[in-house]
């Protein structure tokens, strides 16, 4: 049996230690074609404001990016990569989302390999497939590179995955992080047991992907058994939309969550004050009150107001922004200053849009 692939030791101390890891939008013209220039304009807001790195290819990259008639997948991951090496940070990690069946997902992940990047981010939403063919599946593409495990929420097509599933998961010798995005307190905790039980969790580092949660996963010790016995296992970074806007003041909070797991009161105390300011943004963003139909439309939005965008425009035309979504925007940008970087933002962005 061949080894299992390795994250390269500057990527694996960022992914250990805890990162802000946005996931990365898709910027495109009025007519729905690439937007180069925007493109690579994120890509350096979120290495200017220190992101630990990036994830490409991801939900809020769309999906669509591998319909034929769109054949973005490739030059949306190659244009990443470029900025990434013209930055010349090797500590940065570089994560790439796979999709579709077994054949699919493999096939993208040796593309991203051949891009240079460290790790793929496993889309639970295949159709038809059981939790067994997931993990059939999660085995063939960690033999191309290490593995980043993706609780998706329901409302947006996840399944329902138990902890027995992420035992086994968590088990695969490639896999060295999981990103918890259900949305709910309860699956958050049966995927935590999960990689706990699997006796790796010394192994895999845990991220949140809970952003209606995000401080509430930071600040939370969860005690658990493992084989070796009682553990306490801790979200140690966040790889998630809602980073992909406020990413200046996302990697000022989870510094703060660092210094309150390590005993900061005053640190401790600030996140409590915030996480609830944080969840308004949220809600704006994402659109929870129409079935996140404005999801990605709505990071869009932000950024759009932001001058990082030039529109909202998404491959799949229906995708779109919900009634008031826009002015609720503008109200969480006004409310809460410190958690948008605006002022970040306007002071860069003509040299990030060269």
């Amino acid at each position: 049996m061949a080894e299992a692939p390795v994250l390269r030791p500057e990527a694996a101390r960022t992914l250990r230690r805890g990162a802000v890891i946005p996931a990365h939008p898709l910027a495109l013209t009025a007519d729905r074609v690439l937007d180069e220039r925007r493109q690579r304009a994120l890509t350096r807001y979120y290495l200017a404001a220190g992101a630990g790195g990036v994830a490409v290819g991801v939900h809020t990259t769309q999906f669509e990016i591998r319909d034929p008639e769109h054949a973005l997948f490739e030059p949306v991951l190659a244009l990443a990569a470029e900025e990434l090496d013209a930055h010349g940070d090797p500590a940065l990690v570089r994560i790439a989302g796979v999709a579709g069946d077994t054949t699919q997902a493999v096939a993208e992940a040796e593309l991203a390999r051949s891009l240079g990047y460290d790790a793929v981010l496993v889309s639970p939403r295949v159709a038809g497939a059981d939790d067994r063919a997931l993990l059939e599946r999660a085995r063939a593409v960690g033999e191309v590179l290490p593995l980043v495990g993706f609780y998706l929420q329901t409302a947006i097509g996840g399944p329902v995955l138990d902890r027995d599933f992420w035992r086994e998961f968590a088990s695969i010798p490639s896999v060295v992080a999981v990103k918890a995005a259900p949305f709910d307190r309860y699956r958050t905790l049966e995927l935590v047991r999960g990689v706990a039980a699997s006796g790796r969790a010394d192994e895999i580092a845990l991220y949140t992907g809970n952003d209606d949660a995000i401080v509430a996963d930071l600040l939370s010790e969860f005690h658990v058994d493992s084989p070796g016995g009682p553990r306490t296992l801790r979200f140690v970074g966040g790889l998630l939309g809602q980073w992909a806007v406020g990413t200046r003041a996302a990697v000022s909070l989870l510094d703060l969550s660092h210094r309150a797991a390590e005993g900061d009161r005053d640190a401790y105390l600030a996140l409590g004050r915030m996480a609830s300011d944080l969840v308004d943004v949220n809600q704006a963003v994402f659109d929870p009150g129409h079935d996140f139909h404005g999801v990605i439309a709505g990071v869009h939005e932000m950024l759009r107001q932001q001058g990082l965008l030039d529109g909202i425009w998404c491959l799949d035309p229906a995708e779109g922004l919900s009634p008031g979504q826009a002015e609720e925007i503008a109200r969480v940008r006004a409310a809460y200053p410190d958690l948008g970087d605006d002022a970040f933002i306007a002071e860069h962005l003509e040299d990030w849009l060269r």
